[in-house]
C-alpha cells in the first residue's frame, strides 16, 4: 500500500510541470541570488548544523573557519550548479526526462549517504528563506518555488523510498 501512496504522490507531482511563466519567476529568483554560492550554503549550515554534520569535512567545525574554505567554496558551487542545471530544463515539457534522469541520480546517491527527508525538507527551508531575503519575493514566486521543489522532493523521496521514478 505505501508503495502506491508514493507512486500516486510522484504521479500528482509529476502531471504539475511548471509553465514557462511559473520557470520564468523561479529563474529570474534564482539568477539574482546564484552568484552567492558560499552564502547559501552558510545559510542552510547555520540554521541546521545537522545538515553540516552529514559533511565529512565539515562535521564538528565552526562555521566560520569553514565557510572561507576551499572545500566549503567547492561543495556550495555543486548545489548551486546543479539547482541551475534543473532551473533551465525547468518549463520545457520535452526536457521532463532529463530532468527525472539528473533529480533520480540526485537521490539515489542522497540515499546512500543516508539523508534523511526531514534534512531534504530543512534543505528546503533554508533555500526559501534565504531566496525570499535576497531575492525579489511575492506570492506568486512563492508559489512557483514551492510547486518546482514539491516536484523535485517527489522524485527525491521516492528514491529515499527505493522507488526511483521512471
Amino acid at each position: 500500500m505505501k508503495f502506491l501512496i508514493v507512486l500516486a504522490f510522484v504521479a500528482a507531482a509529476s502531471a504539475a510541470p511548471l509553465s514557462a511563466d511559473q520557470a520564468a519567476l523561479v529563474s529570474n529568483a534564482w539568477n539574482s541570488v546564484k552568484h552567492q554560492e558560499v552564502e547559501i550554503l552558510a545559510a542552510v549550515f547555520a540554521a541546521h548544523p545537522d545538515i553540516q554534520a552529514r559533511f565529512p569535512a565539515f562535521v564538528g567545525k565552526d562555521l566560520a573557519s569553514i565557510k572561507g574554505s576551499a572545500a566549503f567554496a567547492l561543495h556550495a558551487t555543486r548545489i548551486v550548479s546543479f539547482v541551475s542545471e534543473v532551473l533551465a530544463l525547468a518549463g520545457n515539457p520535452a526536457a521532463q526526462p532529463a530532468v527525472k534522469t539528473l533529480v533520480n541520480q540526485l537521490g539515489q546517491n542522497h540515499k546512500n549517504r543516508g539523508i534523511s527527508k526531514e534534512q531534504f525538507n530543512e534543505f528546503r527551508s533554508s533555500l526559501t528563506d534565504f531566496l525570499a531575503s535576497h531575492a525579489t519575493w511575492g506570492d506568486n514566486v512563492a508559489a512557483a518555488w514551492n510547486q518546482a521543489l514539491d516536484n523535485v522532493y517527489a522524485i527525491i523521496f521516492s528514491n529515499l523510498d527505493g522507488h526511483p521514478v521512471a
